[in-house]
């Protein structure tokens, strides 16, 4: 392992270890024994939500390191793809037609959107492995799950209902159970194994779609690779946290200077560093000075928009 990803790991630790401990309340570590009734505090409701933004940030890291790998594109984030968009039409609708009352149905209508849009991708995609059609079919897909979205929320039924699906929206991990981790382990693992195995092909795409071809890259193959690992792992992490932007944006950026510009050299400390970043966040916004807890998909807003911005500006200036 090298030294980087090592630091992460430990910033990891040091960063889970906060999450658990802090809070409006905090509790110290050494209440964690049965005797202490501390203890249910931590297990049952601040372990799991640690847990799962471990698990969230990671996905959201990785997905973003391969797809600006597999793009070219330094400005790439899972939510060009329109899985992200296509998972919380999946979830809206849940809450829309009620059956959010139901632990498991939510979730399991934010996968089959996610599925549903990495299918639909594939067919407009087509077998061509085209970057161009593949960028194209991903933004159009992102428009029309989002002018649904935006429709199901004119159409609400009640206010409680259209409140419901804004604040689901805005991404959190406030009030996440083990129920939740249940539905997004599985998933995220077998959708990280998936992106892992491009890392030789991302690399070989560096030298362009015709050398990569001579090296034995099936450019088809990839693009159904690339589709199925991003839509389990961003559409588990939807489901499980509601939309959380700029992740997949940011990491990638900030752990390219110290990994090195191989595509493959920043998958893990993508995933590391996202798992990083998004726990901290989410200790942050539980300690914020606020008389309600700052929506963490908000607080990740805030974060990538300015982030963004410099980015733009730093590539005018080359550009210049």
């Amino acid at each position: 392992m090298s030294r980087l990803n090592l630091l992460l790991l430990v910033g990891v630790v040091i960063v889970a270890a906060l999450s658990v401990a802090s809070g409006k309340v905090w509790v110290p570590l050494d209440a964690w024994t049965a005797a202490d009734p501390r203890s249910i505090i931590m297990v049952e409701l601040r372990l799991p939500r640690t847990v799962l933004a471990l698990l969230v940030g990671a996905a959201l890291g990785l997905s973003g390191a391969v797809m600006q790998g597999y793009l070219r594109n330094p400005l790439a984030d899972p939510g060009l793809f329109g899985v992200s968009s296509g998972a919380a039409l999946g979830a809206v609708l849940a809450l829309y037609f009620g059956y959010a009352a139901q632990l498991w149905l939510l979730p399991g209508f934010a996968l089959l959107g996610s599925a549903g849009t990495m299918a639909l991708l594939a067919v407009i995609a087509g077998r061509s492995g085209s970057l161009i059609l593949f960028t194209l079919a991903g933004m159009i897909l992102t428009s029309i799950t989002g002018s649904l979205t935006s429709l199901a929320i004119s159409l609400a039924p009640t206010p409680f209902v259209s409140s419901q699906i804004v604040t689901w929206l805005l991404g959190a991990l406030t009030d996440r159970s083990w129920d939740d981790v249940k539905v997004a382990l599985p998933l995220i693992v077998i959708g990280a194994a998936l992106l892992a195995t491009t890392a030789r092909a991302l690399d070989a795409l560096t030298l362009g779609e015709q050398a990569a071809r001579s090296m034995g890259v099936d450019p088809g193959r990839l693009q159904y690779v690339v589709i199925a690992g991003i839509a389990l792992t961003v559409g588990a992490s939807v489901a499980s946290a509601g939309v959380i932007g700029f992740v997949g944006l940011m990491v990638p950026h900030l752990v390219r200077p110290l990994a090195g510009n191989r595509p493959s050299a920043i998958l893990l400390p993508s995933a590391l560093g996202g798992a990083l970043l998004l726990t901290l966040a989410d200790s942050l916004v539980r300690l914020a000075p606020t008389v309600s807890e700052l929506r963490l998909g908000i607080a990740m807003s805030m974060l990538g928009g300015p982030f963004f911005m410099y980015l733009l500006f730093r590539m005018r200036r080359r550009l210049a």
